[in-house]
């Protein structure tokens, strides 16, 4: 059984810079949803704000990128997965003056300088890390005091959430041979309102939206998003 279970996740992590896009953005109503919440995570922004640096922590295919709204200088898109950013390497337009980059890294973010970045963009990230306090302490260091840290959250496991599941996602990915309840409990390793906490430990001075009510609920929400201003000393 651990050998069946260790194979059915490495085939869903050889495939998925191939499905990613197929699954999440094939169902007209399914792609709504889940641009709305790249939407939601650049709406609080203004087409005439600047960020010098921004850095986007696992950026996947790349579908955020096109819903960026602000000015910045250079834009550096990040994933584990280095398939997944060739994908994204194809979709990307970058603006005339601006400058794209790609590198393979984790979540954890390690490599990078103290205060290397005036923003950074985690969507659909932070429920995946296993070590999440880790993640945004590392977050905070190498953001610049001031700069802007946006993350978005799924509001797993709450009950639109889990609803939501069963309209398209899990037949979409058993089609493709997924087990998908299996990949969605070693995905999904973090509750929504634990995350929650967290985030407002580390960053007191913060903005808070729900999608689609603008009621505090996880329960009857899809999305959450925590957007703060960095006030490190």
């Amino acid at each position: 059984m651990d050998m069946q279970e260790d194979e059915a996740w490495l085939h869903y992590r050889r495939v998925f810079a191939d499905i990613y896009d197929y699954a999440n953005y094939t169902s007209p109503l399914q792609a709504w949803v889940m641009r709305a919440s790249h939407r939601l995570t650049e709406r609080p922004l203004k087409a005439d704000d600047h960020f010098e640096k921004v850095i986007e922590i696992g950026a996947g295919t790349g579908e955020h990128f096109a819903h960026v709204r602000h000015r910045y200088g250079s834009y550096l898109l990040t994933d584990m997965d280095e398939r997944a950013l060739e994908v994204a390497r194809k979709k990307v337009i970058v603006p005339k003056g601006s400058t794209v980059s790609y590198e393979v890294s984790d979540g954890t973010v390690a490599k990078y300088a103290d205060n290397s970045f005036d923003r950074l963009i985690a969507t659909h990230v932070l429920e995946h890390i296993y070590q999440p306090h880790l993640a945004l302490k590392e977050w905070r260091r190498i953001v610049k005091p001031g700069g802007m840290i946006s993350i978005l959250i799924p509001t797993d496991p709450g009950m639109a959430w889990r609803f939501c599941r069963h309209l398209g996602p899990r037949r979409t990915y058993t089609r493709l041979g997924i087990a998908y309840d299996y990949m969605m409990a070693r995905e999904h390793v973090n509750a929504c309102n634990n995350l929650i906490a967290l985030m407002r430990h580390y960053f007191p001075q913060r903005l808070e939206r729900w999608w689609p009510t603008p009621v505090p609920s996880m329960d009857i929400n899809l999305f959450f998003l925590f957007q703060a201003r960095n006030d490190k000393a």
